[in-house]
């Protein structure tokens, strides 16, 4: 298996605790967040991006969201 779908494997396994869900917003935007567990990302509806948790951290940098328009 290549390290990127190893990558993206683990990627839709991560988890993140429900109350730090409940502190974390958008940096951006400062709106609330949904966590999608497939593909292991918190999203802003508002600012439209999707931010990665890698090994149970959220990775809050737009820098490193995909945008939603993008698969």
């Amino acid at each position: 298996m290549a390290e990127k779908e190893k990558r993206q494997d683990a990627a839709h396994s991560e988890e993140i605790d429900p109350k730090l869900l409940e502190l974390l917003v958008c940096p951006l935007t400062k709106s609330p967040l949904a966590f999608d567990r497939e593909k292991g990302e918190l999203v802003s509806q508002a600012a439209k991006l999707a931010y990665p948790v890698r090994g149970g951290v959220p990775i809050m940098l737009p820098s490193e969201a995909r945008r939603l328009d993008t698969p």
